[in-house]
This record gives structure tokens, sequence and C-alpha cells, in this order.
């Protein structure tokens, strides 16, 4: 059961995340790709990679993966956690920055990180702490 919620949350977050540029996203895909590697070549090789196919098929074999495989998937479920935990953090500390200098920004590629920079001599200082904190300034 608790492989069913790991693999349900990797899968999540792949799809809420496919379509931006999240560089932490192709580092996590290549360390479930080179953990699971046995399972998606025995059991998911007819499986068009993309959109969180080929983790539900991870998923739909959940019975008979290694725990190689287990554990790169928890790994990265868990590193995918951390980095959404961080998001939310910068996103509540600096939203009255976003709001007030990048409105008109559309999100994804860094423009949003760019933009704070840009605006860095009237950025708040819960903003400010909050990059430094994560290792962003």
């Amino acid at each position: 059961m608790r492989y069913a919620a790991m693999c349900v949350v990797v899968i999540v977050m792949m799809v809420l995340f496919g379509g931006t540029a999240f560089a932490a996203q192709s580092m996590l895909v290549e360390q479930v790709a080179k953990g699971c590697d046995k399972e998606i070549t025995t059991f998911c090789k007819d499986v068009t990679p993309g959109e969180g196919r080929v983790l539900a098929c991870l998923y739909a074999h959940g019975d008979k993966l290694s725990g190689k495989c287990e554990y790169a998937l928890y790994d990265a479920a868990a590193q995918l956690e951390r980095v959404i935990n961080v998001l939310a953090y910068l996103a509540n500390e600096c939203r009255d920055d976003l709001k007030n200098f990048c409105s008109d920004i559309k999100p994804g590629g860094g423009r949003l990180i760019q933009c704070i920079d840009k605006n860095s001599d009237k950025v708040g200082s819960r903003c400010k702490q909050a990059l430094k904190d994560n290792g962003l300034k």
C-alpha cells in the first residue's frame, strides 16, 4: 500500500510539472530510469514515454518491482516533495513581490526568478530571506 501511494505521488508530480522547465525533473527521470531499468525493459518496453505513462506502467506492475526500483521511485518522490515544499515556501514569502513586480511575467523557464532579480532593490525582506534560505541568492 505504501508503494501505491508513493507511485501515485510520483505520477501526479510528473504530470503536474511535465510541461515546465523544471531543473530537477530530468535528473529524477534518469534516476528512476536507471533504478528501474530491468522493470522498464521487461514490463514497459512498448510504452511510449511521456505524460507519466512509464510510471503508470510501473505502478501496474508494482507487485513485481525489485527493491532497487522501489527505492528509486521512493527517493524520486521524496526529492519532488522537497522541491514542492521549497516552491511553496518561495511562493508564500514572495507572493506580494511577484504580484507587484512580476504579474505580467509568464511562469516557467526561470522567468519569475529573473523578474525578482531584476527588481531586487524593491523586493521585500521576507522574499529576499526565502531566496537566500534556498540558495537562490
